[in-house]
């Protein structure tokens, strides 16, 4: 809720901007925000450790190399942000363009993959620390997962820009909030799908507490108006 439409400004701002200045404006969009919609992993991190250390603890022995990767991807966004204007430069500009591109991307696939692991489950030993490999995390899954963060988060980053621009680059980026939509709902339903075939037993509380179907329905309902708020030009 709070950094998705961040990094998604960053996944789609190559594709939605054709100019030097409607990609500054792209990233003067979300400039006042970016860096504080990032302290939630602050403070997530430390509350975690200083109220659960043994969960802090073997969570990093399973995710401790995606970790790190996560915190390059932010830290390299982060640069190029700072750095894109510093030098009046195509190729210097170009550079971090990509840059911004490339770190707001890996950290969504990151976040994606880690959420779908920890839906599939983790191979802990005995000594509470994983017990797996790497490559056993990169599994088909958590891949799709992944896949699907990269979607949502574009489609809210197409989304925010568009509450944020005006004139060409706006009208631009409507054909692409569509898109972005039916991308994102494509793998939504891939993934809804595939989770109930590997992790059937998702659904035993649904069974044992029926008010859990208001969840699922609030689900559908929110899906349903994403069209519903593009066609009726109410992007907020």
């Amino acid at each position: 809720i709070l950094d998705g439409f961040d990094l998604g400004v960053g996944m789609v701002h190559p594709f939605a901007a054709k100019t030097d200045k409607e990609r500054r404006l792209v990233m003067n969009a979300i400039g006042p925000l970016w860096d504080g919609n990032e302290v939630w992993l602050v403070t997530f991190g430390g509350a975690l450790f200083a109220a659960f250390p043994e969960a802090y603890a073997t969570a990093f022995s399973a995710f401790y190399l995606p970790f790190m990767l996560l915190l390059v991807a932010l830290i390299f966004r982060a640069v190029s942000l700072e750095f894109r204007s510093k030098v009046e430069s195509p190729t210097w500009r170009s550079i971090w363009d990509w840059g911004f591109f490339g770190g707001s991307s890996l950290a969504a696939l990151l976040m994606g993959v880690a959420v779908g692991n920890s839906i599939l489950g983790l191979a802990i030993g005995p000594d509470k620390n994983y017990a797996g490999t790497l490559m056993d995390m990169l599994n088909p899954y958590a891949l799709l997962v992944g896949v699907t963060t990269l979607t949502l988060f574009a489609m809210h980053g197409l989304i925010y820009l568009y509450m944020k621009t005006e004139g060409d680059l706006q009208k631009r980026i409507h054909p692409m909030m569509w898109k972005g939509f039916g991308l994102f709902l494509i793998f939504f339903i891939l993934t809804t799908i595939a989770t109930l075939v590997v992790k059937p037993e998702v659904t035993d509380n649904l069974r044992e507490e029926p008010i859990g179907w208001v969840v699922v329905l609030a689900v559908i309902l929110a899906l349903a108006n994403i069209p519903r708020a593009i066609f009726q030009m109410k992007e907020f």
